[in-house]
């Protein structure tokens, strides 16, 4: 099957479960896509008891979509700088810093709360799995997925203070969750390989490089962008100039070993600053150019959560694997409501937090394609097969169950400190 008629068929079942969503379940399209996908998938289960055909196709067109690559070299980069143009770059100027510790110290405490609760689970679970491998499984769930928070966010009625921290983190933090990643898997592999896993030294330079790297090189690739968009006034030329500082910034970072997440994000916020906007672009060009990325973010969008519900066909799982992913699930979110404790009593009273906001964060923090990639990148030697179906239940729970609620848990908790505060004022 070759390239054309895959895209083809993602594209008709994306635009089919679109419609479906609208005209009957009537959820944020990301949800709906997602959940049509996998009930798409239990039917073929079920219809290959009769004839199958169909699930012997489906499973074939799968297995020859490289998820990971996919995500994570192709669509990632339009992704992220499609959000980075549209987030409020004023407000996130203003809640730099908690943002800056949520996507570091949060990434990094998680993923350590996560990997050593988890070893001790699993393996009491009668799951036999080492250490570093449960270190892996903390750094790929650990940041939470830009694509699904920015997906379903938008409708969920959070308060723009908020969801500027929630959107600014997961920006940030999947940079630096895949460099944590891939940090983890060279010493694992090092580790395995009777070579050693690397100094500290070597480590620290690695990330620093990686993130670091990208933040400087993602401001000037998103400088220069805004100077050829100041120097000509012609809106076609201007919308292939963004589209060529993603494509050109994101396969130039690699090449420097730079993290591309990271550069783009810096890229997109530059370009989509409002003051950059003014002083670069006509009406007519910004018009087009938001237009013109909206779209790219939808079409993108809708792909991938289509084809997180079809990845069920390539995940085995078993009754212990999916006990494992729901104890997960309660792991997951206890880890990351500890590592927000910190950075969140920081900065509290200095920046005005709305109640309960690490209770926000912590349900807010919507995991999505991105571990799924991760996960799938793991080697069968780093029990890929345990971890990838606890993987897919997380993420599956985060966006359907966390995704629904999010809007009507802010509403609950910030409305009742209010209706508390007027009580205790009279």
């Amino acid at each position: 099957m070759d390239l054309f008629v895959i895209a083809t068929v993602l594209i008709v079942l994306s635009a089919l479960f679109g419609y479906l969503n609208l005209r009957i379940l009537r959820l944020p399209n990301t949800i709906g896509l997602m959940i049509i996908a996998i009930l798409f998938t239990i039917g073929l289960f079920l219809s290959a008891r009769v004839n199958p055909t169909l699930l012997l196709i489906a499973e074939d067109l799968v297995s020859q979509i490289d998820f990971k690559i996919l995500l994570l070299d192709v669509m990632l980069g339009f992704l992220l700088f499609a959000g980075a143009m549209h987030t409020n770059f004023d407000q996130l100027k203003v809640q730099r810093w908690p943002v800056l510790l949520f996507s570091t110290v949060g990434v990094l405490t998680s993923t350590f709360l996560v990997g050593g609760i988890t070893y001790y689970v699993l393996n009491a679970l009668g799951l036999q799995i080492e250490f570093i491998h449960c270190l892996l499984f903390g750094a790929l769930i650990s940041p939470t997925d830009p694509i699904a928070v920015l997906g379903i966010l938008k409708k969920a009625g959070v308060p723009k203070k908020l969801e500027t921290k929630i959107v600014g983190e997961s920006l940030f933090n999947d940079g630096v969750g895949v460099v944590v990643f891939l940090t983890i898997l060279s010493v694992a592999v090092g580790g395995e390989g009777g070579h050693g896993g690397g100094d500290l030294q070597s480590i620290v330079k690695l990330f620093g490089q990686e993130v670091l790297g990208g933040v400087v090189f993602g401001g000037l690739i998103g400088y220069l962008t805004f100077l050829l968009l100041k120097s000509i006034d012609d809106y076609e030329i201007e919308v292939l100039i963004t589209l060529a500082c993603v494509m050109g910034g994101y396969v130039l970072a690699h090449k420097l070993h730079l993290s591309a997440p990271l550069a783009i994000v810096v890229a997109g916020l530059i370009v989509g600053n409002d003051t950059v906007r003014d002083s670069s672009m006509s009406k007519t060009t910004e018009r087009f150019v938001d237009m013109f990325w909206e779209l790219v973010d939808m079409l993108l969008n809708a792909v991938l959560f289509v084809l997180i519900g079809l990845e069920l066909l390539v995940v085995h799982f078993e009754w212990n694997f999916v006990i494992a992913g729901l104890v997960t699930i309660i792991i997951v979110l206890l880890s990351r409501y500890m590592s927000l404790i910190l950075p969140v009593s920081i900065f509290q009273k200095r920046l005005e937090f709305l109640p309960h906001t690490s209770k926000i964060l912590t349900w807010g923090g919507l995991r999505g394609g991105i571990s799924i990639a991760l996960a799938l990148s793991l080697p069968e030697e780093m029990s890929r097969d345990i971890l990838l179906p606890i993987t897919y239940i997380v993420v599956v729970f985060s966006i359907i169950v966390q995704g629904l609620t999010i809007g009507k848990l802010t509403t609950r908790l910030i409305g009742r400190e209010m209706t508390q505060a007027k009580t205790d004022s009279h």
